[in-house]
């Protein structure tokens, strides 16, 4: 019987244990960032441990920096986690894109960006969302901070082996509709659980059109549906991404040969197997509070089937049969490793060309990275952004979480391409509704959530 892509890279990796049991895995890429680090290292320190293999762990700051007096940071615990960062890299050895530095930005975005992120390889990061990573055809999975310092002390970590599922997407995306569609899309029909215990492929032709930046978005959103691991196949739009790049393969035709070998074979199988069909997908906006709660923007908001429900529309001070349009967004955040990309800047650029933020909304632009910063200020979107009305800023994590200045005021309703609308994520009190770029932009524009085909004439 042939084997899965996941099943591949699972075998290629395994150092000890049995099928059935954990089993120790080799890391080949451990990503870190100042949030989930510091406790690990002061357990090397104690120890009297070394990180074992400095050259494969890589850090940046992201969480806690700050978007616009970068290097005023005032919050203590945040000004203490990122200079902890920075010590501790010196003393290990790590290589670290500090505050301000060229490669500096979200860590799911540095990665892709220098080239350390390849198909095949193992990946790990003190962060739910490194399932990003999978875009590439690589087995990606956040950890916790004692496994983050287990790691640091072996490059191994232990794991038990999930189940392995598929997730077909078929069909073409109609102008306007974008891959944060397909993912919230997804979660609306099957729920925030079905990817629990299960590592994920997303296949078919849908997929396969897909850009790097695209397959990314929908990777990045997979643990939005239970799932630890999400993955895609590795192809010739793979190979072209990291071709080049700073870390990138010295000898690229040999690295893409066993590249060629990863992807699932043909009379491979499933555990489990769930369908979308991208032809039928119309713009989604979230109204709730996880992303499941999600709906057409042509849809009307469901009725109360449970408390989860009547508590999510409490806090949102929503009703059910209300529309999207009847939302009066305050704030608008296009960023995050979900959408800070860009493709997402120039999707929302194209929206704001030569028009006004509405009065009164307070909206947001933050490149994921130093690098997207640089790309977009070459073709001049800061200057579109700028123009009309967004605030242009220093790359970070910014408001996709509480934990820098970048925060929606208490009761404010904020279009967010980010990736988690929960209770408090962007604020206490924030109410965040998760879209594309290309929505929230128009959100930004009209005061409220709007068709984004009719703006683009779809």
């Amino acid at each position: 019987m042939g084997k899965t892509l996941f099943d591949k890279l699972w075998e290629r990796h395994i150092v000890a244990g049995e099928e059935g049991e954990p089993q120790l895995l080799y890391v080949d890429l451990h990503l870190i960032h100042e949030v989930t680090s510091p406790q690990a290292f002061e357990g090397l320190r104690e120890a009297g441990r070394k990180v074992r293999r400095p050259e494969k762990t890589f850090g940046t700051m992201d969480h806690n920096v700050p978007t616009q007096d970068i290097f005023n940071i005032t919050d203590l615990v945040a000004k203490k986690q990122i200079e902890a960062l920075k010590t501790n890299c010196d003393e290990f050895g790590v290589t670290l894109c500090e505050n301000g530095s060229e490669r500096q930005g979200i860590v799911h975005m540095v990665g892709p960006e220098t080239g350390l992120t390849q198909p095949g390889k193992i990946i790990v990061c003190g962060d739910s969302h490194t399932a990003t990573h999978g875009a590439f055809g690589a087995l990606a999975f956040g950890i916790g901070t004692s496994e983050v310092e287990h790691v640091f002390a072996t490059q191994c970590i232990w794991q038990r082996k999930p189940k392995s599922m598929g997730v077909k997407i078929s069909g073409k995306l109609a102008k306007g509709v974008y891959a944060k569609d397909i993912i919230l899309a997804l979660i609306a029909k099957y729920g925030v659980d079905f990817g629990v215990g299960y590592a994920v492929e997303f296949y078919g032709e849908t997929i396969e059109s897909l850009s790097m930046e695209e397959r990314m978005t929908i990777c990045n959103m997979a643990i939005e549906g239970g799932a630890k691991m999400g993955m895609m196949a590795p192809d010739e739009k793979t190979y072209e991404y990291v071709r080049g790049r700073e870390y990138a393969p010295e000898d690229m035709e040999a690295a893409i040969a066993n590249w060629k070998t990863l992807p699932s074979d043909p009379d491979a199988t499933y555990e489990a197997n769930l369908e979308l069909n991208a032809d039928e997908l119309v713009p989604f906006v979230t109204w709730g509070t996880n992303p499941e709660m999600g709906i057409p923007v042509t849809g009307t908001f469901p009725e109360i089937k449970d408390m989860n429900d009547e508590r999510a529309y409490s806090y949102m001070d929503l009703q059910p049969g209300q529309r999207p349009s009847d939302i009066e967004v305050g704030y608008v955040f296009i960023g995050s490793c979900t959408n800070g990309r860009l493709s997402d800047l120039e999707e929302a650029a194209n929206v704001v060309r030569g028009k006004k933020v509405k009065d009164g909304i307070t909206a947001i632009v933050v490149p994921g990275s130093r690098p997207v910063r640089k790309a977009a200020e070459k073709i001049g979107l800061d200057k579109v952004f700028k123009e009309a009305g967004f605030e242009w800023r220093e790359p970070g994590c910014s408001m996709c979480l509480g934990m820098n200045p970048d925060q929606v005021p208490a009761g404010v309703h904020c279009a967010s391409t980010s990736n988690r609308n929960f209770e408090g994520r962007q604020g206490k009190g924030a109410r965040t509704h998760l879209c594309s770029p290309a929505m929230a932009a128009a959100a930004a524009l009209n005061g409220t959530f709007i068709d984004i085909r009719e703006e683009l004439g779809a």
